[in-house]
């Protein structure tokens, strides 16, 4: 296969993986793989993973790569939450949860991590469509109860001041009918304690 033939057959992924490149190829030496790292062409995503040097980056493409380096999972936490603007969009890296453990890739594209949920919490997400792309991203439901779930720390008035939640847009796009079905499924009185807390707490903020 030629870079050219690559080009090609792959043009159409943000990402791909060598054994997408063996199913077109089945006689591809892997050695190409560094030949056209060493020349620009391509760059290494994470083991297994490349895309093509001059792939213009942003969020969405973000979004579909941490989809798919790392399955079962689905963007959420921090990342879902400034997408949603509801908190600042400083947030360093590209979080999701999935069923596997947790992990980090410390790669030159981004930073991808993802939190361990057990199966039965692996819902509230929606395929979304965005920049050409369709990703897996939590509903913002679920990105706060993934949230507050996994960060079993933040308790008092204090602590949820310091996640710099967007209050106005909050109850602006947060359906807390849909927020407390979802919690029902957690099946934990402490966070259920929690969110009602948060949820008190951002009213009295005004």
């Amino acid at each position: 296969m030629t870079y050219r033939e690559l080009r090609d057959s792959m043009k159409d992924f943000t990402v791909f993986s060598v054994r997408e490149i063996f199913r077109v190829d089945p006689a591809f030496h892997r050695r190409r793989l560094n030949e056209w790292q060493d020349k620009g062409y391509i760059r290494k995503v994470v083991k297994g993973f490349y895309l093509f040097a001059d792939r213009a980056m942003d969020e969405w493409a973000l979004f579909e790569i941490a989809n798919r380096i790392y399955k079962p999972s689905y963007v959420s936490l921090e990342s879902a939450l400034a997408h949603y603007q509801l908190i600042p969009e400083s947030v360093y890296g590209l979080i999701s949860v999935s069923t596997r453990r947790s992990y980090r890739f410390a790669s030159a594209v981004a930073d991808f991590r993802y939190r361990t949920v057990k199966p039965w919490l692996f819902f509230g997400y929606d395929l979304a469509a965005g920049g050409g792309k369709r990703v897996k991203i939590a509903r913002p439901e679920k990105a706060i109860l993934d949230f507050l779930y996994l960060n079993p720390r933040l308790q008092s008035g204090s602590d949820f001041d310091s996640l710099r939640i967007d209050g106005e847009q909050f109850f602006r796009l947060v359906n807390e009918r849909a927020l407390r079905t979802a919690l029902t499924r957690f099946a934990q009185k402490s966070l259920a304690a929690r969110v009602e807390h948060f949820l008190e707490h951002l009213r009295s903020r005004g």
